[in-house]
């Protein structure tokens, strides 16, 4: 059953291919929603997010899976759209040059819209408050106002459809949310967290989110399927 009680509700579903968003279309799923899944080629340093977010869509049994093309490259300002800027491959202070400016503002924006369309109430993103690199965009205040803004800035909304933004992760730490995803079955040998992973989906083992997913997996006690370009620069999760 859905939300409301009735039988598969729609929601659409942020879906990067990474542990996090891989974990949230398993608990939509759960709660008994239609998945449908949204994913974005968005001028990232890499592809092999993309080719795991197929799989994990196909996997996970989202009814649809569409990626957008939105190329925030053409403004820059991250390590992860600028090749001029390198990935931090030790702890910083502060919010990091990965942080992506306003990307999860259009991210959901795109998904309210897509969920306008399909007659969705529900939007399931996989931000964390707890885990998270610093981003002001993974914090409660921020799905908060983003819900409230949705159902004011559409069509739906004003003629009284409530939207619903699910970030059902939030309070989470990595190795809770592993927990969780593995009572539903998720694979996370086929997600990729990596900011810099290659071609082949194998990560660097030395960037932030690397070493938040290594140390998810020490916390969880569960072995980490994470492939690795080089065994001998995994990270510690120290």
């Amino acid at each position: 059953m859905g939300r409301s009680g009735r039988t598969m509700n729609k929601a659409v579903i942020l879906l990067s291919g990474g542990l996090d968003s891989a974990t949230v279309l398993a608990i939509a799923r759960a709660a008994g929603f239609e998945c449908f899944a949204l994913s974005f080629d968005y001028g990232q340093r890499h592809a092999a997010e993309l080719d795991a977010a197929s799989a994990v869509a196909l996997n996970g049994g989202a009814i649809e899976h569409r990626v957008v093309k939105l190329d925030l490259s053409a403004i820059g300002g991250s390590a992860l759209t600028d090749e001029s800027i390198a990935v931090p491959e030790a702890p910083s202070e502060g919010i990091p040059v990965t942080y992506v400016p306003a990307r999860n503002t259009v991210f959901l924006a795109v998904a309210l819209g897509w969920a306008e369309v399909l007659g969705a109430q529900d939007i399931f993103v996989g931000v964390n408050a707890v885990d998270y690199s610093g981003y002001p965009d993974c914090r409660p205040a921020f799905i908060e106002a983003f819900e409230q803004l949705a159902n004011v800035a559409t069509k739906a909304g004003v003629e009284g459809t409530h939207f619903h933004v699910h970030a059902p992760l939030i309070d989470d730490t990595k190795g809770e949310i592993i927990h969780r995803g593995m009572a539903l079955g998720v694979d996370y040998a086929r997600t990729v967290s990596c900011y810099q992973a290659d071609d082949d989906g194998r990560a660097c083992g030395r960037c932030d989110a690397c070493r938040l997913r290594a140390a998810g997996f020490e916390d969880a006690g569960v072995p980490d399927p994470t492939r690795y370009r080089d065994l001998n620069r995994r990270s510690s999760p120290e």
